[in-house]
């Protein structure tokens, strides 16, 4: 299993040719960080959470939250010693050999692709309410929700994924100022927000404050683990970190504090001021999110809870009198979300990039276009499963697949640390995570915990989909893999590889 280990040497030299200047300090890296979490999850799935933990809710997010950090500072010392492209699945390769690599190189595959169409899904949802609240109009349901929700194919979902492809196949990509200014503006709506629904609440709306008991807290926990995926971008500027063992923490436990303030201060808005109590079932349960069962009830009631809102903050705004406001968040939303599409779309290019140049997968996937410089082959495929993803799926079953596969990474990452710290201690680390014996441990731990806390559909098939990438690997990959043939070619920073995302904040 622990076989054909891709060279750490060879990855180190790679590194070595693209060597930054370390000029990022522990504000600018809480701020980068603070940048890449804040927005989605908090946008999209405040209603999920509230349909599994009601106000207990703001629990969740405090589990998710205790999670992504001691993760996080296991990302950043792999990080910090293999600062090259291709994340978990190349610190895997270079630690626990090829298969599991492979693994979490295919797992990868959920947290950024489905990823990407559960936030098309969160998209779509935002910018229809603005447009049916802004011109009074009511556009049919069958053409903006998928099965699951009530209606037939979500075709703004599907219409925002292929633009992105569109625009990810021609080069077109994000400037950091445009980027920052996309952040500036997801914050601003999300601290106007504040603002107005905080002062507002009503401590009866917190009462019971978990309705579904503890078990329904850990399940939102899982759910709302979607909201902070992002924070990996700290982990990743190890590189251009100045005094990496003193700022990394600060930048990775100051952001995610940071946002994990924020988010609390949000869910109280939302139960505060219209409450946030779960749709039960005849017999006194919470039916699951995203369940047809639910999408019945909701549209029964009209859709006048919180729990049946696909645009939860903007909804709330309205609801207390503020519906101009509801609207501009919807705008902001609309206007923010689709950076976040694009990102995670990117993310998904390079991670299939180097896996076919490792002659994981098809070497066509790899191909360059010679025209547009870039992998247009696999954005076109990486753009059409997104796309359907988006279409036929609620956003809260995506971001719960989503989540599976990033567990699984993060998991992997927190074995890795260990394993090369004892294998190999004299290795330079330019940042060392804190207490490692603890910290693995617990991230390890709390990843399957909120595995484990993922509803049983999302569990079943994130088990299908490693059994067959397991038979892709052996029937494929394995015979094909560039180090199984004894090659040691490291391709994370070749001259015509596509480009990373641009960082969210300067």
């Amino acid at each position: 299993m622990f076989g054909r280990v891709k060279p750490l040497d060879a990855i180190l030299a790679t590194a070595e040719k693209k060597s930054l200047h370390r000029s990022l300090g522990a504000f600018q890296l809480t701020m980068l960080g603070v940048g890449a979490v804040i927005g989605t999850g908090i946008f999209v799935l405040t209603a999920e959470a509230a349909q599994k933990a009601g106000p207990g809710m703001m629990i969740s997010f405090i589990i998710a939250g205790f999670v992504c950090a001691v993760a996080a500072l296991c990302y950043a010392e792999m990080a910090s010693m293999v600062p090259v492209s291709g994340s978990a699945y190349t610190y895997s390769y270079a630690v626990m050999g090829e298969l599991i690599a492979w693994m979490v190189g295919w797992a990868l595959i959920l947290e950024y692709a489905v990823a990407a169409g559960a936030v098309s899904v969160g998209w779509s949802g935002y910018v229809v309410g603005l447009i049916e609240n802004a011109f009074s109009i009511d556009i049919p349901d069958l053409l903006v929700r998928g099965p699951y929700d009530g209606g037939v194919v979500n075709l703004p979902a599907m219409l925002i994924a292929g633009l992105v492809t569109w625009l990810l196949v021609i080069g077109t990509k994000e400037s950091a100022s445009v980027n920052a200014v996309l952040v500036a503006i997801k914050v601003s709506a999300l601290t106007l927000f504040i603002i107005l629904a905080v002062p507002v609440m009503k401590m009866e709306n917190f009462e019971p404050f978990a309705p579904l008991g503890f078990s329904g807290i850990g399940a939102a926990a899982a759910s709302i683990f979607f909201a902070y995926v992002g924070f990996d971008a700290v982990s990743t500027a190890a590189e251009e970190t100045k005094n990496p063992q003193r700022n990394m923490p600060i930048g990775l436990i100051g952001s995610l504090a940071i946002c994990t303030v924020f988010y609390l201060l949000v869910a109280a808005g939302v139960i505060g001021s219209v409450g946030a109590q779960p749709v039960l079932d005849a017999n006194g349960l919470g039916m699951e999110p995203g369940s047809r069962e639910l999408a019945a009830q909701c549209m029964a009631m009209g859709d006048q809870a919180v729990v049946c809102s696909k645009e939860a903050l903007a909804w709330t705004l309205r609801e207390i009198g503020w519906p101009q406001i509801g609207n501009l968040i919807g705008l902001a939303a609309g206007l923010a979300l689709p950076s976040v599409i694009l990102m995670m779309m990117f993310g998904q290019t390079r991670i299939f990039f180097v896996m076919s140049r490792d002659g994981l997968l098809p070497a066509s996937f790899s191909k360059i276009h010679p025209r547009y410089n870039t992998p247009h082959v696999i954005t076109i495929i990486t753009g059409v499963f997104v796309a359907l993803f988006a279409a036929f799926f609620p956003v809260g079953l995506l971001a719960n697949i989503s989540n599976s596969g990033t567990l699984f990474a993060f998991a992997a990452v927190s074995i890795a640390v260990l394993v090369i710290r004892r294998r190999e201690p004299g290795r330079h680390r330019p940042f060392r995570t804190p207490a490692i014996y603890l910290t693995s441990p617990l991230a390890f731990a709390g990843c399957l915990y909120l595995f484990y806390k993922l509803d049983a559909k999302s569990q079943l098939l994130f088990v299908i989909w490693a059994a067959v990438g397991l038979v892709v690997y052996y029937a494929y990959s394995r015979s094909r893999s560039h180090v199984g043939r004894g090659s040691v070619e490291v391709h994370e920073a070749d001259a015509d590889a596509p480009p990373q995302p641009v960082p969210p904040i300067d």
